[in-house]
């Protein structure tokens, strides 16, 4: 049975919007991961047979097949192609199930996947307004079939984020209490040197900027909800953030040519869609399918990474799949670390997959929430 392994993965810091990356060009911070992940494998970049990388909101300095431009300057090799995938949040998730599929079917040996997006420059939802100036309806307002099948309904991820709160009855207190937790893990990550192997810092630039140290429930409880009679803040809501991760992904063949020690192998991968509408509650039924692919159960998952889009949402996974909540985004999440959404993807895989080395845990289950209702799950296996 063919085999697909992860020789290494690393991100850059995490900026914060207007902060330390908002001014570099989004090229430039991809080429910078994918010349840390290469040099760091020790392949040679002639040998990569594809570069997939995940960005959404593809305008301006992030368009014209940002993958390839990416490549290009890093400085290698002209031959080697490359393609930008847009899965909304996941995006970078799933360039590396593409690179992982590509290396199982035996069609390519070296793949290299990664995510990159400077929210700073291109801000959040930059394509749905362009669209508006030249005359476009929003996807889903002027679609016949669209409206039959679901109306009028808002289509927000703000909303759902209150719908899951509300569904799962999930107290604004609780998601304060998580969002907390989110910040004081990460903190205690980033002072005690835990990210250190998996960043490739950016000239000076060398810590996430997103934690902060400053917060508490009684500043979370003072900020006013995104509407009326809403439970969500933007306390309890991922950070607007720039930044790249990268990945490669290799097959057995290639591995054992060339005497290299891989870090994990891929042992599942999975994708799942629930209501658009209610949008970010795929991960749901996406972790209870892989699992079933797997033959695993929630116990047997020494770590998870649960994108922290709101915390409603980790919380109704939680509750939903019986996992261990001390097993789950242990050196925090996207609430204190930011959520670059087309690079969040390989952001994650490389933290998962760097704390199961920390830890000496064997499995690990990466999900996350994405527009239009869809979800990835990643299972990896650690070697050594």
């Amino acid at each position: 049975m063919a085999e697909a392994y992860v020789l290494d993965a690393v991100r850059t810091p995490v900026g914060r919007r207007g902060g330390a990356l908002s001014g570099v060009h989004s090229a430039d911070l991809g080429a910078h991961v994918i010349r840390a992940v290469v040099e760091r494998s020790g392949v040679d970049p002639s040998e990569v047979d594809d570069v997939i990388l995940g960005c959404v909101d593809t305008l301006g300095p992030q368009s014209g097949n940002i993958a390839r431009t990416c490549w290009l300057a890093a400085g290698f090799p002209q031959q080697v192609p490359g393609v930008t995938v847009d899965r909304q949040c996941g995006s970078s998730q799933q360039a590396v199930h593409f690179a992982a599929q590509a290396v199982l079917s035996g069609t390519m040996d070296l793949v290299l996947a990664g995510g990159v997006q400077n929210m700073s420059a291109v801000p959040i939802g930059a394509a749905m307004l362009a669209g508006r100036e030249y005359g476009f309806d929003d996807p889903f307002s002027g679609s016949k079939g669209w409206q039959e099948r679901y109306g009028g309904a808002e289509v927000s991820q703000f909303r759902s984020a209150d719908m899951i709160a509300g569904h799962w009855d999930v107290s604004r207190a609780a998601m304060e209490e998580f969002a907390l937790r989110s910040h004081e893990r990460a903190i205690a990550a980033v002072d005690s040197g835990r990210f250190d192997a998996e960043i490739a810092p950016f000239g000076d630039f060398r810590r996430d900027e997103g934690p902060r140290r400053d917060t508490s429930l009684e500043r979370m409880a003072a900020l006013k909800p995104l509407s009326e009679g809403s439970r969500i803040t933007a306390a309890v809501a991922s950070q607007i953030s720039d930044g790249a991760s990268a990945t490669l992904i290799a097959s057995e063949s290639y591995v054992r040519e060339h005497g290299l020690t891989p870090m994990a192998r891929i042992h599942t991968i999975a994708v799942r869609a629930a209501d658009p509408v209610w949008m970010l509650t795929g991960p749901i039924p996406a972790t209870a399918h892989a699992l079933k692919r797997a033959g695993l159960e929630i116990g047997d998952i020494d770590l998870f990474e649960v994108n922290e889009a709101f915390a409603s949402v980790v919380l109704a996974w939680l509750d939903e799949t019986g996992a261990d909540p001390a097993k789950v985004n242990v050196n925090g999440g996207a609430i204190a670390l930011g959520h670059p959404i087309g690079a969040s993807g390989t952001k994650l895989f490389a933290t998962l997959l760097h704390e199961l080395a920390r830890t000496g845990g064997r499995y690990g289950l990466q999900t996350m929430c994405e527009g239009g209702g869809t979800a990835n799950v990643t299972i990896v296996e650690r070697l050594g």
